[in-house]
């Protein structure tokens, strides 16, 4: 039994490893992150605060990669595209661009995903989690779904819960040659449109140009074409592929 003295008001604050000091500092102030507490020397410590949660770090293992996934935290929030349109806004004025690649970056939000990661310099993981998401996923696509409708839930979280873009590429364009003939238009546009969008994140667009001839044949409604694009995180990709309106 809890002790009664013992009042519910905790605040748990993540301990992460840091490899990169200075880059750390640099991100996290450019996130617009408040600095709490700096100290390198005798020992590595620093301490960072934006609205209402922390984030501190201690010197990481020797032989810690940070190419791999070194640790993390979730942040719980209401609503999570505020924080990514604050971040993303955050990155283009000091890096002119949003950091998709390497260390540090952000994962790519598709407005109505409920989650994006933050990876610092050293490979941490922010994740940031809508607190109304769902508790279950079905990987490999809902069962309630069939063909290329099943195949592209899949991709989706793949995509948003796994950062696993490559998984969600393979899917895909294997889900499509399967299903695509049988498909809904839209279906099959939504699937072209996710491609070409993982095809330019991959840094392999060899096949955009066919998957974009094919979306450019389709015929679709004005809602079926908004659709399509809240499919992907940059309608902007699309422009060149997209058909004229049914």
């Amino acid at each position: 039994m809890l002790d009664e003295g013992v009042q519910p008001n905790e605040t748990t604050v993540p301990m992460l490893p840091c490899v990169a000091p200075e880059e750390t500092l640099t991100f996290w102030r450019t996130l617009g992150f408040a600095v709490t507490y700096e100290q390198t020397k005798p020992y590595l410590y620093l301490a960072f605060r934006w609205r209402g949660f922390d984030l501190h770090y201690g010197r990481a293992s020797r032989n810690l990669d940070p190419s791999e996934n070194t640790g993390g935290c979730l942040v719980m929030v209401d609503t999570v595209a505020p924080y990514h349109a604050a971040f993303t806004e955050a990155m283009r004025r000091t890096y002119g661009k949003v950091l998709v690649k390497g260390l540090p970056r952000i994962s790519r939000y598709r407005p109505g995903a409920s989650r994006f990661t933050v990876t610092d310099p050293s490979g941490n993981s922010i994740i940031f989690i809508q607190r109304d998401e769902p508790t279950e996923l079905e990987y490999g696509g809902s069962k309630q779904l069939h063909g290329l409708a099943r195949v592209l839930d899949n991709a989706r979280i793949l995509r948003e819960f796994k950062n696993d873009d490559r998984h969600a590429f393979r899917a895909l364009n294997s889900g499509l040659r399967r299903h695509g003939d049988s498909a809904p238009a839209v279906q099959q546009a939504v699937a072209l449109a996710v491609l070409i969008e993982l095809s330019t994140a991959l840094e392999e667009p060899e096949r955009v140009p066919e998957w974009g001839a094919r979306l450019r044949q389709l015929s679709l409604t004005m809602e079926e074409r908004r659709q399509v694009e809240s499919a992907v995180a940059d309608p902007t990709l699309l422009e060149p592929w997209m058909p004229a309106t049914a």
